[in-house]
């Protein structure tokens, strides 16, 4: 059986059983980290000639160990599905910091972060999601 057809039963037999919870505000637990601009930066855009502050889903490539640590966070406290890290990543939202060129990588970085969360918690006691 395929590993698609397997999770596709585990969510139909979940959700026939309970209520399947959804992560929290990303944005929200972000802001709590009182990054300033150096942290959307790190060294890969130290010379970017755009400020990045609240470009949120920049922090996926420069702090993805806090990203990550916010999905799992989610996922300790009960979710079944945690969202990636993905609200802004689009070329339209990015032209607004000069980062149009990097949206593929912004959304398959965020899918990897949320899927090892997901993955790291799926050993434990119950089937998670990533959507």
């Amino acid at each position: 059986m395929s590993k698609h057809r397997n999770n596709t039963q585990l969510l139909e037999l979940a959700l026939g059983q309970r209520i399947l919870v959804l992560d929290g505000a990303m944005g929200t637990m972000i802001q709590a980290l009182g990054f300033d601009e150096s942290h959307f930066r790190a060294d890969r855009f130290k010379h970017h000639d755009t400020d990045l502050i609240g470009n949120n889903d920049l922090l996926t490539l420069t702090q993805p160990g806090e990203i990550q640590q916010i999905h799992e966070s989610f996922l300790a406290v009960g979710a079944d599905f945690v969202e990636t890290n993905t609200f802004n990543s689009n070329r339209i939202s990015q032209s607004d910091y000069g980062l149009s060129d990097i949206v593929y990588e912004l959304n398959f970085e965020a899918a990897k972060l949320a899927r090892n969360a997901v993955d790291k918690f799926n050993k434990q006691d119950k089937p998670r999601w990533v959507i």
